[in-house]
Protein backbone atom coordinates (compact mmCIF):
# COMPACT_ATOMS: atom_id res chain seq x y z
CA UNK A 1 0.00 0.00 0.00
CA UNK A 2 2.91 2.33 -0.54
CA UNK A 3 3.42 4.68 -3.45
CA UNK A 4 7.05 3.86 -4.30
CA UNK A 5 6.56 0.07 -4.47
CA UNK A 6 5.66 -1.48 -7.85
CA UNK A 7 1.91 -1.49 -8.20
CA UNK A 8 1.66 -5.21 -8.77
CA UNK A 9 3.03 -5.62 -5.25
CA UNK A 10 0.72 -2.99 -3.85
CA UNK A 11 -2.33 -4.89 -5.06
CA UNK A 12 -5.00 -5.32 -2.42
CA UNK A 13 -5.18 -8.91 -1.28
CA UNK A 14 -7.99 -10.73 0.38
CA UNK A 15 -8.25 -14.21 1.87
CA UNK A 16 -10.57 -17.05 2.86
CA UNK A 17 -12.10 -17.03 6.30
CA UNK A 18 -11.93 -20.58 7.60
CA UNK A 19 -14.49 -21.54 10.18
CA UNK A 20 -12.66 -24.47 11.72
CA UNK A 21 -11.45 -24.03 15.29
CA UNK A 22 -7.80 -22.97 14.91
CA UNK A 23 -4.76 -24.31 16.63
CA UNK A 24 -2.25 -21.74 17.80
CA UNK A 25 0.47 -21.43 20.36
CA UNK A 26 1.44 -18.17 22.02
CA UNK A 27 5.15 -17.48 22.39
CA UNK A 28 6.63 -18.60 25.66
CA UNK A 29 6.04 -16.03 28.39
CA UNK A 30 9.07 -13.99 29.28
CA UNK A 31 9.85 -11.33 31.84
CA UNK A 32 7.38 -8.46 31.57
CA UNK A 33 9.04 -5.47 29.95
CA UNK A 34 6.99 -2.75 31.57
CA UNK A 35 8.53 -2.09 34.98
CA UNK A 36 6.62 1.06 35.92
CA UNK A 37 4.22 3.69 34.67
CA UNK A 38 6.00 6.32 32.64
CA UNK A 39 8.74 4.03 31.33
CA UNK A 40 9.17 4.35 27.57
CA UNK A 41 9.49 1.21 25.49
CA UNK A 42 11.25 0.53 22.22
CA UNK A 43 11.77 -3.05 21.08
CA UNK A 44 12.52 -4.48 17.66
CA UNK A 45 13.17 -8.20 17.54
CA UNK A 46 12.08 -11.61 16.37
CA UNK A 47 9.47 -13.31 18.53
CA UNK A 48 8.80 -17.08 18.24
CA UNK A 49 5.21 -17.44 17.04
CA UNK A 50 3.64 -20.72 15.97
CA UNK A 51 6.90 -22.40 15.08
CA UNK A 52 8.75 -19.58 13.36
CA UNK A 53 10.43 -16.33 14.40
CA UNK A 54 8.38 -13.29 13.37
CA UNK A 55 9.47 -9.65 13.39
CA UNK A 56 7.77 -7.43 15.97
CA UNK A 57 8.37 -3.82 16.98
CA UNK A 58 6.95 -2.16 20.09
CA UNK A 59 7.10 1.62 20.56
CA UNK A 60 5.55 3.93 23.12
CA UNK A 61 6.32 6.79 25.48
CA UNK A 62 4.73 4.94 28.42
CA UNK A 63 4.65 1.15 28.41
CA UNK A 64 1.46 1.14 30.51
CA UNK A 65 -0.49 2.95 27.80
CA UNK A 66 -3.09 0.91 25.88
CA UNK A 67 -1.57 -1.39 23.26
CA UNK A 68 -2.58 -1.07 19.60
CA UNK A 69 -1.71 -4.17 17.58
CA UNK A 70 -1.47 -2.99 13.98
CA UNK A 71 -2.21 -5.58 11.30
CA UNK A 72 -0.71 -4.54 7.97
CA UNK A 73 -2.12 -4.95 4.51
CA UNK A 74 -0.96 -6.57 1.33
CA UNK A 75 -0.65 -9.38 2.12
CA UNK A 76 3.08 -8.86 2.18
CA UNK A 77 3.24 -5.08 2.72
CA UNK A 78 4.49 -4.45 6.28
CA UNK A 79 4.52 -0.86 7.49
CA UNK A 80 7.47 -1.32 9.83
CA UNK A 81 9.86 0.59 7.51
CA UNK A 82 7.57 3.65 7.63
CA UNK A 83 5.87 3.32 11.02
CA UNK A 84 7.84 6.05 12.80
CA UNK A 85 7.05 8.68 10.16
CA UNK A 86 3.37 7.78 9.83
CA UNK A 87 2.38 6.81 13.37
CA UNK A 88 5.14 8.28 15.53
CA UNK A 89 2.90 10.99 17.07
CA UNK A 90 0.55 8.28 18.38
CA UNK A 91 3.18 7.02 20.84
CA UNK A 92 2.21 9.61 23.46
CA UNK A 93 -1.11 7.89 24.16
CA UNK A 94 -0.63 4.36 22.85
CA UNK A 95 1.96 1.60 22.72
CA UNK A 96 2.17 0.68 19.05
CA UNK A 97 2.94 -2.86 17.93
CA UNK A 98 3.93 -3.48 14.32
CA UNK A 99 4.24 -7.06 13.08
CA UNK A 100 5.68 -8.39 9.81
CA UNK A 101 3.26 -11.19 9.03
CA UNK A 102 4.26 -14.66 7.88
CA UNK A 103 5.39 -14.29 4.28
CA UNK A 104 6.24 -10.59 4.64
CA UNK A 105 9.21 -8.32 5.32
CA UNK A 106 11.76 -9.41 7.89
CA UNK A 107 9.65 -12.42 8.84
CA UNK A 108 9.90 -13.67 5.26
CA UNK A 109 13.64 -12.97 5.27
CA UNK A 110 14.08 -15.15 8.35
CA UNK A 111 11.63 -17.81 7.09
CA UNK A 112 11.62 -17.82 3.25
CA UNK A 113 8.80 -19.69 1.57
CA UNK A 114 8.52 -21.17 -1.91
CA UNK A 115 5.60 -20.25 -4.14
CA UNK A 116 4.25 -23.77 -3.66
CA UNK A 117 3.97 -23.30 0.11
CA UNK A 118 0.35 -22.35 0.82
CA UNK A 119 -0.59 -19.38 2.95
CA UNK A 120 -4.05 -18.98 4.46
CA UNK A 121 -5.90 -16.21 6.22
CA UNK A 122 -6.58 -18.49 9.19
CA UNK A 123 -2.86 -19.20 9.52
CA UNK A 124 -2.11 -15.46 9.63
CA UNK A 125 -4.94 -14.86 12.09
CA UNK A 126 -3.64 -17.64 14.34
CA UNK A 127 -0.23 -15.96 14.32
CA UNK A 128 -1.83 -12.63 15.19
CA UNK A 129 -3.82 -14.13 18.05
CA UNK A 130 -0.70 -15.78 19.45
CA UNK A 131 1.09 -12.44 19.33
CA UNK A 132 -1.84 -10.76 21.12
CA UNK A 133 -1.69 -13.31 23.93
CA UNK A 134 2.05 -12.74 24.28
CA UNK A 135 1.60 -8.98 24.38
CA UNK A 136 -0.80 -9.32 27.29
CA UNK A 137 1.92 -10.86 29.41
CA UNK A 138 4.85 -8.97 27.98
CA UNK A 139 3.23 -5.55 28.45
CA UNK A 140 0.98 -6.42 31.39
CA UNK A 141 -2.23 -5.56 29.55
CA UNK A 142 -5.66 -7.09 30.08
CA UNK A 143 -6.68 -6.56 26.48
CA UNK A 144 -5.29 -5.27 23.19
CA UNK A 145 -6.79 -2.79 20.71
CA UNK A 146 -6.98 -4.49 17.32
CA UNK A 147 -6.28 -2.28 14.32
CA UNK A 148 -6.39 -3.53 10.71
CA UNK A 149 -6.38 -1.86 7.32
CA UNK A 150 -7.00 -3.21 3.82
CA UNK A 151 -5.84 -6.86 3.80
CA UNK A 152 -5.08 -6.40 7.48
CA UNK A 153 -8.75 -5.74 8.12
CA UNK A 154 -9.56 -9.27 6.93
CA UNK A 155 -6.87 -10.75 9.17
CA UNK A 156 -7.98 -8.61 12.12
CA UNK A 157 -11.64 -9.56 11.78
CA UNK A 158 -10.67 -13.22 11.79
CA UNK A 159 -8.55 -12.62 14.88
CA UNK A 160 -11.51 -10.92 16.58
CA UNK A 161 -13.75 -13.86 15.73
CA UNK A 162 -11.17 -16.42 16.88
CA UNK A 163 -10.31 -15.03 20.33
CA UNK A 164 -12.66 -12.11 21.11
CA UNK A 165 -11.70 -12.03 24.79
CA UNK A 166 -8.26 -10.70 23.88
CA UNK A 167 -9.51 -7.42 22.41
CA UNK A 168 -11.07 -4.26 23.83
CA UNK A 169 -12.06 -2.93 20.39
CA UNK A 170 -11.65 -3.47 16.66
CA UNK A 171 -10.76 -0.48 14.47
CA UNK A 172 -10.86 -1.18 10.74
CA UNK A 173 -9.90 0.98 7.79
CA UNK A 174 -10.46 0.27 4.09
CA UNK A 175 -12.44 -2.74 5.28
CA UNK A 176 -12.48 -5.83 3.09
CA UNK A 177 -15.77 -7.67 3.03
CA UNK A 178 -15.96 -10.05 0.07
CA UNK A 179 -13.47 -11.18 -2.52
CA UNK A 180 -16.19 -11.13 -5.14
CA UNK A 181 -18.44 -8.24 -4.02
CA UNK A 182 -15.63 -5.73 -3.41
CA UNK A 183 -13.95 -6.45 -6.73
CA UNK A 184 -17.19 -6.44 -8.71
CA UNK A 185 -18.35 -3.13 -7.22
CA UNK A 186 -14.93 -1.52 -7.61
CA UNK A 187 -14.54 -2.67 -11.21
CA UNK A 188 -17.96 -1.31 -12.20
CA UNK A 189 -17.38 2.04 -10.49
CA UNK A 190 -13.99 2.34 -12.15
CA UNK A 191 -15.38 1.45 -15.57
CA UNK A 192 -18.03 4.15 -15.13
CA UNK A 193 -15.56 6.92 -14.35
CA UNK A 194 -12.53 5.95 -16.47
CA UNK A 195 -12.36 8.53 -19.25
CA UNK A 196 -8.98 7.89 -20.84
CA UNK A 197 -8.58 5.37 -23.63
CA UNK A 198 -5.66 3.51 -22.08
CA UNK A 199 -7.43 2.86 -18.77
CA UNK A 200 -10.62 1.77 -20.47
CA UNK A 201 -8.66 -0.57 -22.74
CA UNK A 202 -6.94 -2.13 -19.73
CA UNK A 203 -10.24 -2.64 -17.95
CA UNK A 204 -11.82 -4.16 -21.05
CA UNK A 205 -8.78 -6.40 -21.43
CA UNK A 206 -9.15 -8.01 -18.01
CA UNK A 207 -12.95 -8.00 -18.03
CA UNK A 208 -15.16 -8.07 -14.96
CA UNK A 209 -14.08 -10.19 -11.98
CA UNK A 210 -13.67 -12.91 -10.87
CA UNK A 211 -10.32 -13.15 -12.63
CA UNK A 212 -8.36 -16.29 -13.46
CA UNK A 213 -5.22 -14.53 -14.74
CA UNK A 214 -2.91 -13.61 -11.81
CA UNK A 215 -1.98 -10.35 -13.60
CA UNK A 216 -5.55 -9.04 -13.75
CA UNK A 217 -5.77 -7.73 -10.24
CA UNK A 218 -2.48 -5.89 -10.63
CA UNK A 219 -3.83 -4.16 -13.74
CA UNK A 220 -7.05 -3.26 -11.95
CA UNK A 221 -5.13 -1.88 -8.97
CA UNK A 222 -2.95 0.26 -11.23
CA UNK A 223 -5.99 1.92 -12.78
CA UNK A 224 -7.70 2.43 -9.40
CA UNK A 225 -4.71 4.39 -8.20
CA UNK A 226 -4.80 6.66 -11.26
CA UNK A 227 -8.40 7.66 -10.57
CA UNK A 228 -8.17 7.76 -6.79
CA UNK A 229 -5.20 10.11 -7.09
CA UNK A 230 -7.25 12.51 -9.21
CA UNK A 231 -9.72 13.21 -6.40
CA UNK A 232 -7.98 12.39 -3.14
CA UNK A 233 -5.35 14.20 -1.11
CA UNK A 234 -1.90 12.65 -1.38
CA UNK A 235 0.05 11.30 1.58
CA UNK A 236 3.10 13.32 2.67
CA UNK A 237 6.10 12.18 0.63
CA UNK A 238 8.32 11.82 3.69
CA UNK A 239 6.05 9.06 4.97
CA UNK A 240 7.60 6.72 2.45
CA UNK A 241 11.22 7.29 3.37
CA UNK A 242 12.46 4.05 4.90
CA UNK A 243 13.98 3.84 8.34
CA UNK A 244 17.67 2.94 8.04
CA UNK A 245 17.19 -0.57 9.43
CA UNK A 246 14.88 -1.42 6.52
CA UNK A 247 16.87 0.29 3.79
CA UNK A 248 19.69 -2.20 3.26
CA UNK A 249 19.98 -4.20 0.07
CA UNK A 250 19.08 -7.40 1.95
CA UNK A 251 16.06 -5.88 3.72
CA UNK A 252 14.67 -4.54 0.43
CA UNK A 253 15.26 -7.88 -1.30
CA UNK A 254 13.50 -9.82 1.47
CA UNK A 255 10.54 -7.46 1.37
CA UNK A 256 10.25 -7.58 -2.42
CA UNK A 257 10.45 -11.39 -2.55
CA UNK A 258 7.91 -11.65 0.25
CA UNK A 259 5.54 -9.35 -1.61
CA UNK A 260 5.80 -11.47 -4.74
CA UNK A 261 5.16 -14.64 -2.75
CA UNK A 262 2.20 -13.16 -0.89
CA UNK A 263 0.66 -11.69 -4.04
CA UNK A 264 0.66 -15.08 -5.74
CA UNK A 265 -0.90 -16.61 -2.63
CA UNK A 266 -3.59 -13.93 -2.77
CA UNK A 267 -4.60 -14.23 -6.41
CA UNK A 268 -3.65 -17.85 -7.05
CA UNK A 269 -2.37 -19.13 -10.35
CA UNK A 270 -5.91 -19.53 -11.68
CA UNK A 271 -7.99 -17.21 -9.53
CA UNK A 272 -7.98 -19.78 -6.76
CA UNK A 273 -5.91 -17.92 -4.16
CA UNK A 274 -6.83 -16.68 -0.72
CA UNK A 275 -9.17 -14.01 -2.05
CA UNK A 276 -11.53 -16.55 -3.55
CA UNK A 277 -13.07 -17.58 -0.22
CA UNK A 278 -13.31 -14.26 1.61
CA UNK A 279 -16.86 -13.23 2.54
CA UNK A 280 -17.45 -11.60 5.92
CA UNK A 281 -21.16 -11.51 5.15
CA UNK A 282 -21.16 -15.26 5.71
CA UNK A 283 -18.56 -15.62 8.45
CA UNK A 284 -18.54 -12.54 10.70
CA UNK A 285 -21.93 -11.45 12.00
CA UNK A 286 -21.37 -10.82 15.71
CA UNK A 287 -18.56 -9.09 17.58
CA UNK A 288 -17.95 -9.25 21.31
CA UNK A 289 -16.10 -5.92 21.24
CA UNK A 290 -16.96 -2.45 19.87
CA UNK A 291 -16.36 -2.01 16.14
CA UNK A 292 -15.19 1.23 14.51
CA UNK A 293 -14.84 1.45 10.72
CA UNK A 294 -13.12 4.29 8.85
CA UNK A 295 -13.71 4.33 5.11
CA UNK A 296 -12.66 6.52 2.20
CA UNK A 297 -15.54 7.84 0.14
CA UNK A 298 -13.45 7.46 -3.04
CA UNK A 299 -12.08 3.98 -2.29
CA UNK A 300 -12.33 1.94 -5.50
CA UNK A 301 -10.77 -1.21 -4.06
CA UNK A 302 -12.97 -1.69 -1.00
CA UNK A 303 -15.93 0.48 -2.03
CA UNK A 304 -17.78 2.06 0.93
CA UNK A 305 -21.12 0.75 -0.33
CA UNK A 306 -19.99 -2.83 0.29
CA UNK A 307 -18.34 -2.06 3.63
CA UNK A 308 -21.33 -0.07 4.90
CA UNK A 309 -23.84 -2.79 4.02
CA UNK A 310 -21.81 -5.34 6.00
CA UNK A 311 -21.27 -2.88 8.87
CA UNK A 312 -25.02 -2.27 9.13
CA UNK A 313 -25.65 -6.02 9.32
CA UNK A 314 -23.29 -6.86 12.18
CA UNK A 315 -24.05 -6.72 15.89
CA UNK A 316 -21.55 -5.33 18.40
CA UNK A 317 -21.70 -3.66 21.84
CA UNK A 318 -20.91 -0.36 20.11
CA UNK A 319 -20.51 0.62 16.46
CA UNK A 320 -19.26 3.70 14.63
CA UNK A 321 -19.01 4.35 10.89
CA UNK A 322 -16.77 7.18 9.65
CA UNK A 323 -16.82 8.16 5.96
CA UNK A 324 -13.96 10.38 4.77
CA UNK A 325 -14.19 12.71 1.77
CA UNK A 326 -11.27 13.00 -0.66
CA UNK A 327 -9.90 9.70 0.58
CA UNK A 328 -9.27 6.55 -1.41
CA UNK A 329 -7.89 3.16 -0.49
CA UNK A 330 -4.30 4.09 0.24
CA UNK A 331 -3.49 5.93 3.48
CA UNK A 332 -3.27 9.71 3.43
CA UNK A 333 -3.19 12.40 6.10
CA UNK A 334 -6.98 12.62 6.30
CA UNK A 335 -7.27 8.89 6.91
CA UNK A 336 -4.49 8.65 9.49
CA UNK A 337 -5.78 11.70 11.39
CA UNK A 338 -9.27 10.15 11.46
CA UNK A 339 -7.86 6.86 12.73
CA UNK A 340 -6.10 8.64 15.57
CA UNK A 341 -9.22 10.63 16.46
CA UNK A 342 -11.31 7.46 16.69
CA UNK A 343 -8.65 5.81 18.84
CA UNK A 344 -8.38 8.76 21.23
CA UNK A 345 -12.04 9.85 21.35
CA UNK A 346 -13.84 6.51 21.16
CA UNK A 347 -11.48 3.64 21.97
CA UNK A 348 -9.24 5.10 24.69
CA UNK A 349 -12.16 5.56 27.15
CA UNK A 350 -12.95 1.84 26.78
CA UNK A 351 -9.53 0.90 28.14
CA UNK A 352 -9.80 2.77 31.44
Amino acid sequence: MRLPVPLVRLALRLGPLLLAVPTFAAPAADVAHCPTTGAPIHEARFVPINGIEQWVTIDGDDCRNPVVQMVHGGPGNPLTPFAERIYGPWRGKFTLVQWDQRGAGKTFGRNPLSDDTPLTLQQLADDGVALSAWLQTHLQQKKVILFGSSWGSAVAVQMAQTRPELYSAYVGSAQLVSGTADMAAGYQKLLNIADDADSRARLKQIGAPPWTDPHSFGIFRRVTRIYENKVTAAAPLDWWKRAAEYDSKQARADEATGEDYSYLQFVGRHGDGMQAGLDLRQSAHTFAMPVFLIQGEDDLVTPPEVSKAWFDSITAPQKLWVLLVRTGHDPNRTMVDAQYKVLTDNVLPLTR
